[in-house]
C-alpha cells in the first residue's frame, strides 16, 4: 500500500517534566525510534516523498519531522537519530534563532514559576492561542519570568544539523496563525522565514510547515496559495492520517505520537495508517 506515515515531534527533553507530560525525555524518545525502527522502514522525508509520487514505498513507510526549532533538538534529539541511523526533518521558526523565545514558552515559564497544573497550563495556552498575534505576544511576554536559558537553536545548530545529513525545513520567521493576519504580513512571514534560513544553510528549501496547520482554522486556501508562489514544493499540516499519491501535496497529513507508553505508541502510529489524507 502506497502510504506514508509522518511523525511531528517538537522537543526532546533530557529528563521527564511533569508539567509538560507530552513531550518525550531522551530514554522514551529513544524508546520510540527503537519501535519505530523495528516496525516501519523508516526514509528520509524527501526521499520518501518522492517514492510516494512515483509509488515506490516500501510497505509501513513513515518520516520523522520536528517543529519550530528548539536546541534541544540538536543537543538531544540528534545523537538518538544518529544512534539509530535515522533521519528527521527539522522546520524551523527563524525568528527565534540565536536567543529568541516563543509567546508559549514564556507561559510555560510563568506556568512553572506559578506551579500551575499541567491541565491549567492547557488551558491558559488555549485562551491566548488565538489572539491577535502582537497582542498575544504582548500578553505571554508580561507573564513570563526573566529568562534563565536560551530554549531555541543558534545558526550555529541549524548548521550542525544539515552536516549530519539532517533536513531544514521553513517554518514561517514569527509563528503566526496565518489565517490570524493579514495576507501581506503572512506572506511577508513566510518568506522571511524561507530566506533566513537559505542563508543560514546556503541551500534552497523545498518544504514548509504550517503553524499550528488545522485547515480552516490557522490557514487557508489562500495561504496554500502562497506557499506555492513562493516555490516551495512539498509543506505540511497537521491532520492526522496518512499520506498518498492523491494527498495534496501542500496539505501533507503528519500526526504527533504522543502516547506514553510502547505498546500505545505503536498502536497510534498503526491506526493512523487506515486514515489516507
Amino acid at each position: 500500500m502506497n502510504r506514508l506515515s509522518i511523525l511531528i515531534y517538537h522537543r526532546v527533553l533530557l529528563e521527564p517534566d511533569p508539567l509538560l507530560p507530552s513531550l518525550p525525555d531522551v530514554r522514551r524518545f529513544d524508546h520510540q525510534l527503537s519501535l519505530l525502527k523495528r516496525c516501519f522502514h523508516v526514509l528520509p522525508l524527501s526521499v520518501a516523498l518522492h517514492r510516494l509520487r512515483q509509488r515506490r514505498l516500501p510497505p509501513r513507510a513513515a518520516a520523522i519531522t520536528f517543529d519550530d526549532g528548539y536546541a534541544d533538538n540538536a543537543d538531544f534529539a540528534l545523537p538518538v537519530l544518529q544512534r539509530h541511523g535515522l533521519h528527521a526533518t527539522f522546520f524551523i521558526a527563524s525568528a527565534y534563532l540565536n536567543g529568541g523565545q516563543m509567546w508559549n514558552d514564556d507561559v510555560i515559564a510563568h506556568a512553572r514559576q506559578a506551579r500551575l497544573a499541567p491541565r491549567a497550563l492547557d488551558q491558559l495556552l488555549d485562551q491566548l492561542k488565538y489572539r491577535p498575534f502582537e497582542d498575544r505576544l504582548r500578553a505571554a511576554r508580561a507573564l513570563a519570568p526573566p529568562r534563565h536559558r536560551d530554549l531555541m537553536m543558534t545558526s550555529a545548530q541549524v548548521q550542525t544539523l544539515v552536516r549530519a545529513g539532517m533536513d531544514i525545513g521553513a517554518h514561517t520567521h514569527r509563528h503566526p496563525i496565518l489565517a490570524a493576519v493579514p495576507d501581506a504580513e503572512a506572506l511577508a512571514d513566510i518568506r522571511q522565514g524561507k530566506q533566513v534560513l537559505e542563508d543560514i544553510i546556503q541551500t534552497p528549501l523545498t518544504m514548509f510547515a504550517y503553524p499550528n496547520g488545522k485547515p480552516g482554522a490557522d490557514y487557508h486556501q489562500r495561504h496554500v496559495d502562497m506557499v506555492r508562489e513562493l516555490g516551495f514544493t512539498w509543506a505540511f499540516s497537521t491532520v492526522a492520517g496518512t499520506a498518498y499519491e492523491g494527498s495534496d501535496l501542500l496539505q501533507l497529513p503528519r500526526f504527533t505520537p504522543w502516547e506514553p507508553d510502547r505498546p500505545r505508541f505503536l498502536l497510534r502510529l498503526l491506526a493512523q495508517r487506515r486514515v489516507a489524507v
